[in-house]
Parts: C-alpha cells; sequence; structure tokens
C-alpha cells in the first residue's frame, strides 16, 4: 500500500502537562482541508507489554483489577511498561513474575499495535509466554490484583461478552486466535 505524504501542518505546539509517564500537548494546526484547528495529543514515556501465558492444558492467566481512569474493574493480559531504551522482552519477563508469579521458559513477539493512535503515540508489544513455572507474585504497591487462570476459549468467550475491553489484551488474544487456533479448542 502506498503510503501518503502529512497533510497536517503545525503552527504551533505548547507543552500542557507532563510526569514520568505521559507528555500532553497542545498543537495549532491546518488541517487536511487547509482549516485552521486544534489537537491535543499524549505522548508516552514508555512502551506497552503486554503477554499472554499459555500453559500445557491451554488455559491462559488474566489479571483483574480496578483501573482509576475507567472508574471500573478490568480483566487483562499481565501488562506493563517498558521504558523506550530499555529491552522490552526484560520488562516482559519481569511483569509477568510480578504479577501473577509465572516465569516462563519460551517467548515469542505476538504483535505490535498502536493502542489509540488518533490522540496518542502509545505503542505496544504483545508476547506470548509458554513452558511456564509458578512461583510467588510479587505485585507493584499500587497494585491489587487478581489473577485468574481461564481456557483460551473461555478468553475469547470473555471478549464476545465484552468482559475484556482492554486493548492489548483483545488484539492479542484474537491475533494469537488467528496465528495458533488449535489452542482454542
Amino acid at each position: 500500500m502506498k503510503e501518503k505524504k502529512n497533510p497536517w501542518k503545525t503552527l504551533s505546539t505548547k507543552k500542557v502537562y507532563q510526569n514520568p509517564w505521559i507528555k500532553v500537548e497542545h498543537h495549532e494546526v491546518l488541517n487536511p482541508g487547509n482549516q485552521p484547528g486544534v489537537y491535543g495529543t499524549i505522548a508516552f514515556q514508555n512502551v506497552a507489554i503486554g503477554i499472554i501465558p499459555v500453559d500445557s492444558n491451554n488455559n491462559t492467566y488474566l489479571v483483574g483489577q480496578f483501573r482509576f481512569p475507567l472508574n471500573a474493574y478490568s480483566w487483562e493480559i499481565p501488562e506493563g511498561g517498558s521504558a523506550l531504551t530499555a529491552d522490552p522482552l526484560h520488562t516482559a519477563k519481569r511483569e509477568l513474575k510480578e504479577e501473577t508469579g509465572i516465569v516462563a521458559q519460551e517467548w515469542t513477539e505476538l504483535q505490535r499495535i498502536h493502542t489509540s493512535n488518533s490522540v496518542t503515540d502509545e505503542f505496544g508489544i504483545i508476547y506470548t509466554a509458554e513452558q511456564l513455572e509458578f512461583f510467588e507474585s510479587n505485585p507493584d504497591d499500587d497494585e491489587d490484583l487478581v489473577v485468574k487462570r481461564v481456557a483460551l476459549k473461555k478468553a475469547l468467550e470473555m471478549i464476545r461478552k465484552g468482559l475484556i475491553t482492554d486493548s492489548l489484551s483483545l488484539a492479542g488474544i484474537l491475533r494469537l486466535r488467528c496465528e495458533r487456533p488449535e489452542l482454542f479448542t
């Protein structure tokens, strides 16, 4: 597919807010119709990391937690943030162990995604983790997590029912279903 040249023209950019995780900017622009407008963007300081652990019985391990921005409880694959300069696989291994107590011997990059490219540059990498060993979890102090073992087939049903809405979880589980349908029987 042929890529097109950027039709947006940025007239000015103002940093509105920044913390260790995000930077919010306000842009005065000329849109593709050459009309003046505004655009707000959120730049992330980390790469989003998601992990789908798969055991020998075609189960995965979901993490449940209350998500402050949603004001709602969320079931999702184990996730975390990797510094832009860090090795994302190293971060994935650390996050899986911290959140679930699982250590995996086999790792495969499954999918790269942009989580919401209309307002953010957030980039995510999703891995599968296999040949699992189970230890004690050690979540961060600001995490109140519940770990739930579910058949991959059940995780797919949770997506169908709208019980899993997280973008990394959706993209990862659906991509795994496309790549390895035998795991979902």
